[in-house]
């Protein structure tokens, strides 16, 4: 694999950058900016900035011009996905679902009225989706949903449940996995509804996490009337799209430029902190795990670059991305855990409490971390792609 970018590509990321210094929100990074505090205010704060990275260029690298974007491939995606990580730009979580996984699920296996009515408002930020796959009893067996939609005309009638459906609560459609037979193997009776969240039928809960925020929901569907129009792919052909949407979510998140920002400071935590009349990095065990947590962030990114030319030469992301969510969602584990060992109790004072470290960023990042080895599919789901896809051992 040949690292070394072509003039062009060196000049797309001084493109980037120089876009990203100009507007970046006033004060951005400096303790002058306040940022959005409450879900509806950082929701709110989303569709804006989306807005302005749309108008600008910037949204939807590779998606098809004709719907707003550049056109481009995977690399300069990859370029793009990296400078915004150096610049810790906004985080627009709520964005994220239609963006990484809506789109992209749309532009492979959406018919052409499905393209031209929803691509645009998700990169323009118009509109806000969420991922309607999760139940209580079908979670990594995914093909176990009982979620029931009945055609009945022109119409499915849906009743069922999902949870841990993340903004829910903020979104305007969720793209939804339904059963519609119970004949036969049971990924063959799923069928791919896009539903607007407006219709009557349906309940939004939603569920604290142990952060304290409540991105997370349960969604609870009576008699809800979804349009057959609004089906992806063919009736009892949905675990097709399921798969195309899961390889987008597990090969298309790998925040390798964040882990590796996250060691960096790591490394500068280990540097500033006292223990026992000495500083925590002149402890040879703290200093090889900060020196390991370096050394995988940096395996990381090239394991991104190698899942980036697969994808560049196939068009879709493989089993790579198994490999890659693994590799990604574990080293953030230890990578936090490592912080909360230099820091000891210190290091759980969250962020609205007198003395908290670092503004609370450890605190906080040791919790939330501890969903990472299971959204986008957990770790043991992982291992089995790997072992039967890549490796060839029987099931």
């Amino acid at each position: 694999m040949d690292l070394r970018l072509t003039e062009e590509q060196e000049r797309f990321r001084q493109t980037v950058q120089t876009w990203l210094s100009a507007n970046l929100p006033a004060g951005w990074g400096t303790p002058a900016y306040k940022p959005p505090t409450t879900p509806a205010e950082q929701v709110a704060f989303a569709r804006t900035w989306q807005r302005q990275l749309y108008d600008g260029g910037w949204a939807g690298i590779t998606w098809p011009k004709e719907f707003g974007g550049r056109g481009l491939s995977t690399v300069e995606q990859l370029i793009y996905n990296e400078e915004y990580a150096r610049f810790a730009a906004p985080d627009i979580l709520a964005l994220k679902i239609g963006l990484s996984l809506v789109g992209p699920m749309l532009i492979a296996c959406g018919n052409a009225e499905q393209k031209a009515r929803f691509l645009t408002p998700i990169l323009n930020g118009q509109e806000i989706w969420c991922q309607g796959f999760s139940e209580p009893n079908a979670g990594s067996d995914l093909a176990s949903v009982k979620t029931k939609a009945e055609l009945l005309g022109d119409e499915f009638i849906v009743t069922g449940q999902k949870i841990w459906t993340s903004v829910a609560k903020h979104a305007d459609w969720c793209m939804l996995v339904t059963r519609t037979s119970f004949e036969g193997p049971k990924h063959k009776g799923l069928t791919f509804l896009l539903v607007d969240l407006k219709s009557p039928g349906i309940t939004i809960r939603p569920l604290r996490e142990m952060t304290g925020e409540e991105w997370f929901n349960e969604v609870f569907f009576d008699e809800l009337r979804v349009p057959r129009a609004n089906v992806v792919g063919e009736i009892n052909g949905g675990w097709h799209v399921v798969m195309a949407t899961l390889g987008h979510e597990r090969a298309g998140t790998t925040p390798h430029v964040r882990l590796q920002a996250e060691s960096n400071r790591l490394a500068r935590l280990a540097l500033k902190t006292p223990r026992n009349g000495a500083r925590a990095a002149d402890d040879p065990v703290v200093r090889q795990k900060v020196a390991q947590a370096a050394i995988e962030s940096a395996i990381l990114r090239y394991t991104a670059y190698r899942n980036v030319t697969m994808v560049s030469r196939t068009g879709v992301p493989g089993s790579e991305g198994s490999i890659l969510k693994i590799f990604w969602s574990e080293l953030e584990q230890r990578l936090k855990d490592t912080a909360i060992e230099i820091l000891g109790n210190w290091g759980l004072i969250p962020a609205n409490e007198m003395h908290a470290v670092d503004g609370g960023f450890w605190a906080y990042e040791l919790l939330w971390s501890r969903s990472s080895t299971i959204y986008a599919g957990t770790s043991e789901v992982q291992r089995n792609i790997i072992a039967q896809r890549v490796l060839g051992l029987p099931r």
